[in-house]
């Protein structure tokens, strides 16, 4: 068996606007697809930044994870030439973010910040 890359990343949100404006306003994500699917009382969201893609399943009665040591997904990390540049634009846009600290076993910059649901995520140089 050979594993060629990572197809996509899913997450789950509560409030399409917020989303939208988070991922979409604030990131740079491009919607791709965007589906209601009555059956299961969501709303499919596929996003793309670069080769990646982000699928968003918009459910407002989901509930929340406890973190940041739960069992699952930890965090999603974006690779960036300059995280104290990125951390200019994030803030600028009204995202907080950590401290700038170093990866311990890389040595390069790294901070977190959080989307609309909590979910944390992390830039990397």
């Amino acid at each position: 068996m050979r594993l060629d890359t990572v197809h996509h990343i899913a997450i789950i949100t509560k409030d399409y606007d917020q989303t939208i404006d988070f991922y979409v306003n604030k990131l740079g994500f491009k919607i791709i697809r965007e589906n209601k699917r009555e059956d299961k009382q969501d709303i499919k969201l596929d996003l793309q930044l670069g080769e990646m893609e982000l699928e968003i399943f918009i459910k407002p009665d989901a509930p929340l994870h406890f973190f940041p040591e739960t069992a699952g997904l930890r965090h999603l990390a974006f690779k960036v030439e300059d995280v104290e540049e990125t951390v200019k634009e994030l803030n600028a846009l009204g995202i907080e973010t950590e401290p700038i600290r170093f990866d311990t076993f890389t040595g390069k910059k790294m901070t977190f910040f959080k989307d609309p649901d909590q979910l944390p995520l992390e830039i990397h140089e």
